[in-house]
């Protein structure tokens, strides 16, 4: 089975470099300020992740007041869920361009824009815009920094920090589902809205809170990492050339780049002093001239970061494992999202709504949900487990609950397997995780972009499918089982390609010996 990055013989080039003098070790690194960061990214899913775990509320109170069908009215909790991932290699170019706070500040204010214009909504469609597009793309500025960052000051820790940052989805679903079902009771489904709306702009302090670390920072994060590593390193069969040529991406050009970059910039500023005797505003001009440069540097930086990691002769799509990842995100995250969106209609057909209302199955799903983050998480971090080996388990207990809770009609038999649903689902404080081991932290937000957008993209057609089938059936039954067969395939993707990829160097190893 798979453990790290190193056992499949990818590495892109972040922990390459081992240092030869200790270096004390910065007090944010796994402490510090870094717990700050985890408590913003909690905060960020509760906002973000937790409030759309609750749209079943507001799904129901949609198909009351715009009477359409299910299929339709479920595109508009689809798009919100959808694009907040889909935008994620997106969110990846702005982070490499203005860094992970501003980006989260902005998407603050784009969310909390998206809930307010949608309590004016006179129609389904006009859902889409508003609270689908407007206040889907906020979440993805806000939630993608919000998992990046815990990730660049965890090092030891890293599962744990996740778990502790990610049970905020569980808490959140729990909180905002209670919050949802008074305010609507209360105020009415467009107030519910613009409070809603209010109370995200706390997003834009979560984001002030995401401090950037120094760029010294992070090289004495890779020289410790690389230090840790450095026996299971001295026992890989990779040459150095054979990993250069798997994926490592080349840091000639960068630096050409930065030095041609300094030479204009040294320019701008031998114009500017040179001209100090001169007018007023000319050294105005001079001074717009420097500024426009300088964001012109790190917009072709950024750009240039992001364009390597995804087009790139060694990008990130020529590691197999990290393909096979992607597979596995398009099938994996609609079969958590459809019994969110729909579980209320269920327990609605099961004439269950009177043992619902004292406790809600998505609340179990998401209290459970909690533990289960948090126990996978210290689990993974035990020296003698394999974090990958806890992620497939969980995967194949969750595609189990699935094609099981069909076959559930009492409100314990569902209860039972909400419960497990929630304690399985808590693989996803991995995913960081499991992404990190495969590309690296330099690597990191670009490649957990693509996964969340092959996430968004299973949530983006999951409900609305699901709500299609019951059109046509009148049962949610087919449902679930077709999520749970095509989840099914993307495990299978898991399990064959680690195996391939280790085959490989010792097929090749074989044949040079006979020659």
């Amino acid at each position: 089975m798979y453990a790290s990055r190193e056992d499949i013989g990818y590495d892109f080039g972040d922990d390459s470099k081992v240092g030869s003098k200790p270096i004390k070790p910065n007090p944010n690194i796994d402490g510090g300020w870094a717990w700050m960061i985890v408590l913003s990214s909690f905060l960020v899913h509760i906002l973000i992740m937790g409030s759309q775990m609750a749209l079943g509320i507001l799904n129901m109170e949609w198909l009351e007041e715009f009477n359409q069908s299910r299929g339709l009215t479920a595109w508009v909790s689809s798009l919100s869920m959808g694009i907040t991932l889909i935008v994620g290699p997106f969110i990846g170019l702005f982070i490499s361009m203005c860094g992970c706070r501003m980006t989260a500040i902005i998407g603050g204010i784009l969310n909390a824009l998206g809930w307010i214009l949608s309590a004016y909504a006179s129609n389904v469609h006009y859902l889409f815009l508003t609270f689908g597009v407007t206040a889907g793309i906020g979440s993805g500025m806000v939630y993608l920094p919000a998992v990046v960052m815990v990730g660049q000051y965890f090092q030891k820790r890293r599962a744990l920090a996740q778990g502790l940052s990610t049970t905020g989805t569980g808490f959140g679903a729990f909180l905002m589902t209670a919050l949802l079902k008074y305010l609507c009771t209360e105020f009415g489904w467009r107030n519910a809205m613009f409070i809603q709306g209010a109370i995200s702009l706390n997003l834009c302090v979560c984001g002030a809170l995401m401090r950037p670390l120094s760029p010294k920072d992070l090289r004495e994060k890779y020289v410790v990492r690389s230090d840790s590593e450095e026996n299971r390193a001295k026992a890989l069969s990779h040459s150095t050339e054979t990993i250069k040529s798997n994926g490592v991406l080349s840091e000639e050009p960068d630096k050409k780049e930065e030095a041609a970059n300094e030479e204009v910039l040294g320019s701008v500023q031998h114009i500017e002093i040179g001209g100090k005797s001169g007018s007023g505003r000319s050294m105005y001009g001079l001074r717009i001239l420097k500024t426009v440069s300088q964001l012109t540097v790190t917009v072709r930086k950024g750009f240039a970061l992001w364009y390597s990691s995804y087009f790139g002769a060694a990008s990130l799509f020529t590691n197999r494992v990290f393909v096979a990842f992607i597979i596995w995100a398009l099938f994996a995250y609609s079969s958590f999202v459809i019994p969110f969106i729909h579980l209320p209609e269920i327990v609605k057909q099961y004439n269950l709504s009177r043992q619902d209302n004292v406790f809600p199955l998505t609340s179990i799903i998401a209290i459970v949900h909690i533990f289960g983050k948090v126990i996978l998480g210290i689990i993974s971090d035990l020296p003698c487990i394999s974090t990958w080996n806890v992620f497939l388990m969980a995967n194949f207990t969750l595609v189990t609950c699935i094609l099981t809770l069909p076959l559930m009609q009492t409100y314990v038999g569902l209860a039972v397997v909400c419960a497990l649903i929630g304690f399985s689902s808590g693989y996803f404080s991995l995913m960081p995780v499991v992404t990190e081991d495969l590309v690296g932290t330099k690597h990191l937000a670009n490649a957990y972009g693509i996964i969340i957008c092959a996430n968004g993209i299973s949530a983006l057609f999951g409900p609305p499918f699901a709500g299609w089938i019951y059109d046509i059936t009148q049962k949610y039954d087919f449902s679930f089982y077709i999520a749970g067969l095509l989840y099914m395939v993307g495990i299978i993707f898991l399990l064959v390609q680690p195996c391939i990829q280790k085959k490989q160097p010792r097929e090749k190893s074989t044949e040079e010996a006979q020659v």
